[in-house]
């Protein structure tokens, strides 16, 4: 026996059911099975779903009333129903088969309303969610303050939890995607750009910044200046986000210094004003007892040598004299004013029957000494530019982050072994201020190729200082954005910490590790071909990971696209740069715990 169902546009006319809900785009499909998990609507001929959508159906149940199921479509189908073979295809086109084209929307569930768990009735009609539906279906309503993370599909805003990005309930985001195609950086920095500006942050304006490591080129070297492309379009797209189209406000640049040159100069080509050169003297490296991220790169913590390392650095930590203003030292009178005559000076001591017993420990053989003096000596080509004695020390060369909004330290001219010994010192000084300074602002600090620090293999000090900031660091309020080609490759503790987790454009080989199971099959599929400024973006409050896409920059990201020329470039001081920041009568400092600062 078989029953005829009314069609599907009569039935649509009369499900609006006083709601105000949007007309029906088909009914739950009966064909296979419907959980409170997962469901399938089959969509009616003149309309349809596309990936993405979020999808609304309500069923009546006894004693407790409409409840809401809503979800986000992962898969849409659609087949001949009556086809039994590929070549019946061209039959039904000449009108000699009977069939019937049907569209099938896999729907993976996001929220049910109230709680009662119960699958969605074949028949039952399914509607777009839009408007405070589609806030309800993806917890945007529970959210107390929302930022602005990009567009759906469906054109209308996605955001993020607050809560889970400063520390309140969650911390920390993992970027991962193919360099050059899948935007981490963009994204990462627009972010950044929509904390700063969207006012989310409220009375921590003032007193959160952003570290920024720069490892592509000079491309961040122009985050204060308007990209030449911004245009209507452009600023409509912001508009619609609720954040202004213009660059970072309050930019501070470092660059290590000129090779060779006395002056102290950064080593940019690009920009010409408003970069300071950084580097350490020796006093400071010995004093602050920083030799062990020379060894940044140890693999293996049961290496003898690393014994030595701690052993040397205790040394230099009490007999490493100052010796002059520009930060040389001298120990038992000998005087090194560059990094090649400090190891020179390490290695007489280590080989001098007289001090090796102190130096390199009373147990150590000369092979373990010998393995520790190779390793030094690899560092001196990489660290010379940036570990001096004989450049005048002032204070602009020291890396601070309290003084702008966001702190830009370019990389590129250093070698890979430089690049981690920065890294790692800094985010060193940045931990031990942030727990002097007690609970306060928040410090987001963004690292690409963040599985060259962390690798999943190994240990070093700059993986432990990470793996400490991934479990402890919200309670600092030091926030971690990593950005990494291939999240497998990442310390695993360190991207399971990480509330917000971002995918771009994967390679295929890695969308099908286990790192990516939060992903629904579909989605792994899409990320392979996913197109720059295409992120999916996964959060502890929803379910199913969301499609967004972010506008372009509107700020520059290389010289070429700065509206300024390089000769209108002013270097941008501290009190113009807050100036920009919202007025200072608008915070309660007595509620952060600081003194406000002086009037402008």
């Amino acid at each position: 026996m078989s029953t005829e169902v009314p069609p599907i546009g009569n039935r649509s006319s009369r499900s609006a059911s006083g709601r105000g809900r949007q007309p029906p785009v088909g009914l739950v499909a009966g064909t296979e099975d419907s959980t409170p998990l997962a469901f399938r609507v089959a969509i009616e001929p003149e309309a349809y779903l596309q990936l993405d959508d979020v999808v609304l159906t309500v069923r009546d149940v006894p004693g407790i009333g409409p409840v809401s199921t809503a979800g986000v479509v992962t898969q849409v189908r659609a087949r001949h129903e009556g086809a039994s073979f590929g070549s019946d295809t061209f039959l039904i086109a000449d009108g000699v088969l009977p069939a019937h084209v049907q569209e099938l929307a896999e729907v993976t569930t996001t929220r049910v309303d109230p709680e009662c768990y119960i699958p969605p009735l074949p028949g039952t009609p399914a509607s777009r969610a839009t408007g405070a539906e589609r806030e309800k279906a993806l917890y945007f309503d529970q959210m107390a303050t929302k930022v602005p993370i990009g567009m759906g599909r469906d054109g209308e805003p996605i955001f993020a939890n607050l809560e889970f990005l400063d520390g309140t309930r969650g911390a920390h985001v993992s970027i991962s995607g193919i360099s050059g195609v899948a935007t981490k950086t963009s994204f990462a920095l627009f972010l950044l750009h929509s904390l700063f500006t969207s006012g989310v942050l409220g009375k921590r304006q003032l007193s959160t910044r952003a570290l920024i490591f720069s490892v592509k080129g000079e491309d961040l070297l122009f985050l204060d200046r308007p990209n030449i492309k911004l245009d209507d379009d452009l600023r409509a797209a912001y508009a619609a986000l609720g954040l202004p189209a213009s660059p970072f406000s309050s930019v501070g640049f470092f660059a290590p210094p000129l090779p060779g040159d006395q002056t102290g100069r950064p080593n940019v080509v690009g920009r010409t004003a408003g970069v300071s050169a950084f580097w350490w003297t020796l006093a400071e490296f010995c004093a602050g007892e920083l030799l062990p991220y020379v060894f940044a790169d140890v693999e293996d913590e049961r290496n003898q040598y690393t014994m030595v390392v701690h052993q040397v650095t205790t040394r230099l930590k009490y007999e490493a004299q100052p010796a002059g203003p520009d930060g040389a030292v001298a120990i038992n009178g000998r005087l090194a004013r560059t990094w090649p005559e400090l190891v020179d000076l390490i290695d007489d001591l280590l080989n001098d029957d007289a001090t090796q017993a102190d130096w390199a420990g009373r147990i150590t053989g000369q092979g373990t000494i010998n393995a520790f003096l190779r390793r030094l000596r690899s560092s001196v080509r990489p660290l010379t530019p940036i570990l001096r004695g004989d450049l005048t020390a002032t204070s602009r060369r020291t890396i601070d982050t309290t003084d702008q909004q966001v702190t830009v330290i370019d990389l590129n001219t250093l070698p890979e072994r430089a690049q981690r010994f920065v890294v790692g010192v800094t985010i060193a000084t940045e931990t031990a201020r942030k727990e002097k300074a007690g609970p306060g602002g928040l410090l987001f600090t963004m690292i690409d190729e963040l599985n060259k620090y962390a690798p999943r293999e190994g240990s070093s000090p700059i993986k432990d200082l990470l793996l400490d900031i991934a479990e402890r660091g919200r309670s600092l309020g030091i926030i971690l954005i990593g950005a990494q080609q291939t999240a497998s490759e990442v310390e695993r503790r360190i991207v399971s910490n990480s509330s917000i987790k971002i995918v771009g454009r994967l390679d295929p080989a890695e969308a099908g590790r286990p790192e990516y199971g939060f992903l629904p099959a579909s989605q792994r599929q899409r990320a392979t071909l996913a197109k720059p400024g295409a992120m999916f973006v996964s959060q502890p409050e929803i379910p199913v990971p969301l499609a967004v896409e972010f506008p372009f920059p509107a700020w520059a990201t290389r010289l070429s696209e700065c509206a300024t020329a390089p000769e209108q470039e002013r270097e941008t001081t501290t009190r113009d740069a807050f100036r920009r920041l919202p007025p200072v009568d608008d915070f309660d400092f007595d509620d952060l715990g600081i003194e406000p600062p002086p009037p402008f």
